[in-house]
Formats: structure tokens, C-alpha cells, sequence
């Protein structure tokens, strides 16, 4: 977790893109920090972060291109290239201890929690250019409404039915974690092809909010 009052934008081999730099929230994000590590989660804290197309691709998105963003924001690195990887239940795990650690935050705050990541996709290889539409929308499907389930499902399907890059997925489970049980879903947006990826957007609010 990152915890600065900033965040650089990453080179990720054709130059920065040129967009504002990112701002943090540390009283928050310590805050968060500390709440996660007293419930036992072995937390990598950031002072320094230069953050990626995972974070501001979505932004942009959301955003669209302004001169300063609208919010502050508290990146989350989650490993989803090295074995090993977190399993999809202690994704779901950490988002549950999020939204505990938010509420028990003094100030009164509108946080929102974004779970990036492509859908089915495979960039190399043989299998390159795979997508997997009705296994994505599925996957939609449970996360909405039956992440317990949901959390168990292992990595390897993840691979076979979404390309190997498909493992990017458990980062949605950190997010519905910390809605709480019960949701409500207020929009849903799938597109094929975004480059050679599955394009998968939902936005869903705790129900009782």
C-alpha cells in the first residue's frame, strides 16, 4: 500500500503519459495500513510509488483529461505476475478488512474502492489474442452476486479460461469485499476488443447505502 501525498507517472517504455500527477491520501492510507497489518495481513508499505496503466488507464476513463484530478487516491499493489499469487479469498479477505478499517476512520469520507484489471486476455504465446465472453460475463455475474462462491475459484481456471493474464481478475474480489454483502448494481459495460483485451466495467454500491 502506498501511503505518499503524491504519485508520479510510470514510464512504462514510450514516456510518462501526460497526464497530472496523482495525489495521495497518507492519513488515510495510514491509517489503512496499520488497521490491515493488526489483522494480519503482511502489508507492503510505500513511501515511493510511480503508478502504472492499471491505475491511471481507469482514471482517465472516469475522468476523462484533466488539469488536476478530482480525487485523491491510495494505490494498492496487488501481485498478480509472480507465483505466488494472493488466492482469490484472500483478495475478497483484505477488501472485507478495508471496508472495516474505513469505517473506523475518524473523518467523514466518500471513498470509493476500484478494482482494475483486464478481463479474459493473453497477450503471448500461442494462445495470444484469447478472449472468453461468456466466461467473463459470468464472472460479472458472481462477482455481483456470489463472491463467497466466487472467491474459491483457482488460478489455473483463471489461465485456461481467461488467458494468462486473466489472473488480474482477483483484484475485482478486493473490491467487492469491501462492499459489504449485499449490493446494489448501478451500471454494466462490456466491450470486445479493447486492444486484444475483454473490457469489463461495474459500478456497484453497498445496499444499504
Amino acid at each position: 500500500m502506498a501511503i505518499s501525498d503524491k504519485f508520479a507517472i510510470c514510464d512504462e517504455g514510450y514516456g510518462a503519459r501526460p497526464i497530472p500527477e496523482v495525489e495521495g491520501a497518507p492519513e488515510l492510507a495510514t491509517h489503512l495500513a496499520a488497521s490491515l497489518i493488526t489483522d494480519n495481513f503482511d502489508m507492503t508499505v510505500l513511501n515511493v510509488l510511480d503508478v502504472d496503466h492499471g491505475l491511471t488507464v481507469p482514471m482517465s476513463l472516469m475522468f476523462g483529461t484533466p488539469d488536476k484530478w478530482p480525487t485523491k487516491v491510495i494505490p494498492l499493489p496487488v501481485n498478480v505476475v509472480m507465483n505466488p499469487q494472493p488466492s482469490g479469498e484472500r483478495c475478497l479477505a483484505i477488501g472485507k478488512a478495508i471496508r472495516k478499517a474505513v469505517q473506523d476512520f475518524d473523518e467523514d469520507l466518500n471513498v470509493q474502492v476500484w478494482g482494475t484489471g483486464g478481463m479474459s486476455h493473453q497477450i503471448q504465446g500461442a494462445r495470444a489474442g484469447l478472449i472468453n465472453e461468456p466466461w467473463d460475463k459470468k464472472f460479472m455475474d458472481d462477482l455481483v452476486n456470489d463472491p463467497e462462491t466466487l472467491q474459491y475459484k483457482p488460478h489455473l481456471e483463471y489461465m485456461i479460461e481467461a488467458g494468462s493474464e486473466g489472473v488480474e481478475l482477483i483484484m475485482w474480489l478486493i473490491m467487492r469485499g469491501a462492499l459489504g454483502d449485499d449490493v446494489n448494481e448501478v451500471y454494466r459495460f462490456y466491450h470486445v476488443p479493447a486492444s486484444n483485451t475483454a473490457v469489463g466495467h461495474l459500478i456497484l454500491t453497498p445496499k444499504e447505502l
